[in-house]
């Protein structure tokens, strides 16, 4: 296929369907773009800078979606209409049907920009928030119950955050639970939050892929069909028709070497067939010899009454090499969360604690870890 020139595709917040007739295009091969967000000018530059905008690129490519890119220069997973079109399709599939889908979430991210293209494939017009003062209860629960009266089927893609601050009022409870599936992903879910859903009979589905896989491909700890996982010396890869062709700006990483799969920076492993994911592989803290996913502490800090939030990151220190120490938010006390954290060895219990109101963030729920250890 002829090269094409890569597009910027400003996504303005307070209106992302306006980008469904250019991802329309874009599937169908006529034009190939990077999201950007609308109103966030150094993001953009950044973007265009390193993406290469303006500059040749593989005909076959439909978008070019960067990565968070918290740590350093963002990758542009490439992704083809195949690759985009065979997410959306095993997404309804593994649901059970297509169905009406709503955007609460960024659309210049992977998992909003792919709800827009669910519809797109299901023929049917998405409703989307506007986003410009946040993500608002009240916005959503209107919107869940104009979708609810077609009839169809009902899907949203929601941050574990967003998740839990719809859960803080009858509201948001009352839109939950009209919901066919609730696609949550992007961070860790905090079990408190995921047993009270259940409980509620709030039909809650996890999801973990990224921009390299076309959004997320194992829900609930199961590969989407079609898609494929292995586990090598801890290390998870994942492959399928989903999968990206690349990066944009790292031709030969080291990620894509395999053809068909994408090697992950997460730890994991398989337990009767489903994926446990452990951790990222660039975060492990080595304290005084002792090595620590980071993960497995924030899971623990989530179990604990009060705990909205939690982000583990190592600092340096003169002795141990690296320091534990964590982040959280939430109505608990640092002297509760402690007492809650009582059955982990005493190695694990963070040299310090910081009560924040918020965590900071990169993304749609997900913790800027960078930013946390400036904290410290």
């Amino acid at each position: 296929m002829a090269a094409r020139i890569l597009e910027p595709l400003p996504v303005d917040p307070a209106n992302p369907t306006a980008i469904l007739t250019d991802l329309e295009e874009a599937i169908a091969g006529q034009r190939c773009l990077l999201p950007v967000p609308l109103h966030d000018r150094s993001r953009t530059q950044l973007l265009r800078d390193t993406q290469h905008v303006g500059r040749p690129i593989d005909g076959s490519i439909a978008l070019v979606m960067a990565t968070s890119g918290s740590t350093g220069t963002p990758k542009g997973a490439q992704l083809t209409a195949r690759n985009l079109v065979s997410s959306a399709d095993a997404t309804h599939h593994y649901l059970g049907g297509e169905g009406q889908w709503l955007l609460p979430m960024p659309a210049h991210h992977i998992a909003g920009i792919q709800v827009l293209i669910r519809s797109l494939i299901a023929g049917v017009e998405p409703l989307a928030l506007d986003l410009s003062n946040g993500f608002q209860i009240p916005a959503f629960l209107a919107a869940t119950r104009e979708l609810a009266e077609t009839g169809d089927r009902l899907y949203t893609s929601l941050a574990p955050m967003q998740l839990a601050k719809a859960m803080d009022t009858l509201e948001g409870i009352e839109a939950l639970r009209l919901f066919d599936a609730l696609l949550i992903g992007g961070a860790a879910l905090n079990p408190q939050t995921r047993r009270a859903a259940e409980e509620l009979g709030i039909k809650i589905v996890t999801t973990y892929g990224s921009s390299e896989t076309a959004g997320g491909c194992v829900y609930d700890g199961h590969p989407l069909p079609g898609a494929r996982m292995k586990v090598r010396n801890g290390r998870i890869h994942l492959g399928g028709p989903m999968i990206a062709q690349g990066y944009r700006n790292l031709p030969d990483h080291e990620a894509f070497a395999e053809p068909g799969w994408f090697a992950t920076s997460d730890t994991g492993e398989l337990q009767e067939g489903v994926l446990k994911v452990q951790g990222r592989l660039d975060s492990v803290i080595d304290s005084g010899g002792l090595k620590l996913h980071p993960e497995v502490l924030e899971q623990a800090l989530l179990g604990v009454p009060g705990v909205t939030g939690a982000c583990v990151v190592g600092i340096p220190h003169p002795r141990l090499g690296q320091a534990i120490v964590a982040a959280y938010s939430g109505g608990a006390t640092p002297e509760q969360v402690i007492e809650g954290l009582d059955e982990l060895p005493r190695w694990q219990l963070p040299k310090e604690l910081r009560h924040l109101d918020e965590l900071p963030l990169i993304g749609p729920g997900k913790v800027d870890r960078r930013g946390v250890e400036k904290l410290f």
